[in-house]
């Protein structure tokens, strides 16, 4: 990826743990690697086909100068976060925040935090089987939608399917869904879990009805094995009801593990059932 690099942008502000440095200020030396695609500004020497590295420093400086953190931690990922909000072309960030001043009473030269931050793609499978179905996963879409920092981008039609499981139950209506994120695994986990209790989900027999029922398939093309959630998901190879409606939107989507397309999985599936 191309990369436009502001480096060491000095500015003064009132960011740190003690009183005196929040009263006071300090200088702050600001770095930022801009992620993006500079092909057609090369070729055209057009600046609206780049990313104004003038205007980037502007929103840097209007942060580290108006607002106030305890940490450079934070002050970090706000810089990132609205860079990413504020420039489209972005794809991902890296930002240093160096603190000279640093008051730790040892002879030093400057104290710095370093963060990487991007967009993810991200893919969901949404289902109900109670209720107001569509409304249902309508109500999923609107509330990701909603989120500053997440964006759907693609939706499959939604499919009615028969219950999964051993439970006797109605039919569910299931759908796929693609989205661009910057937020972490764990925070998207929340974020789902979070708009299934709005719909009222109760987690009371496995596999049971729900109003909603949300589960993160991929993201990106990560990797991950937690207690509460596993990326990707275990169970993709064995759902028609997941890979139909996702083969909808994402059919040459290459599972990282199995390094199969989701269509090559929907086709298997079908072959042996």
């Amino acid at each position: 990826m191309d990369q436009i690099v502001i480096r060491d942008l000095e500015l003064f502000g009132y960011h740190g743990v003690f009183e005196e440095e929040a009263f006071l200020g300090q200088k702050f030396l600001v770095s930022a690697i801009l992620c993006l695609d500079t092909r057609r500004a090369g070729k055209t020497d057009d600046l609206k086909e780049s990313l104004d590295y003038g205007e980037a420093c502007q929103v840097i400086k209007k942060l580290v100068e108006t607002e106030r953190y305890r940490l450079i931690e934070r002050l970090a990922e706000e810089i990132a976060e609205k860079l990413l909000l504020t420039f489209s072309q972005l794809q991902s960030v890296e930002i240093t925040v160096k603190k000279p001043w640093a008051p730790v009473k040892i002879p030093m030269d400057t104290v710095a935090v370093v963060i990487r931050r991007g967009w993810h793609r991200v893919y969901l499978s949404i289902g109900s089987n109670m209720g107001d179905r569509e409304g249902y996963l309508d109500f999923a879409i609107d509330r990701l939608n909603a989120l500053p920092d997440t964006k759907v981008t693609a939706v499959s039609d939604y499919l009615e399917t028969e219950p999964y499981g051993e439970v006797e139950q109605e039919r569910f209506l299931n759908g796929a869904l693609e989205l661009e994120t910057l937020r972490t695994p764990q925070e998207l986990l929340e974020t789902t879990m979070g708009i299934e209790r709005e719909a009222h989900r109760e987690r009371l027999v496995h596999w049971g009805p729900r109003t909603l029922d949300i589960d993160i398939l991929f993201y990106d093309d990560l990797i991950y094995m937690e207690e509460d959630l596993k990326i990707p998901h275990v169970e993709i190879p064995k759902r028609a009801f997941v890979l139909e409606p996702l083969a909808a939107i994402a059919p040459y989507y290459m599972h990282p593990v199995l390094h199969k397309s989701v269509l090559a999985m929907l086709e298997e599936l079908q072959n042996v059932q």
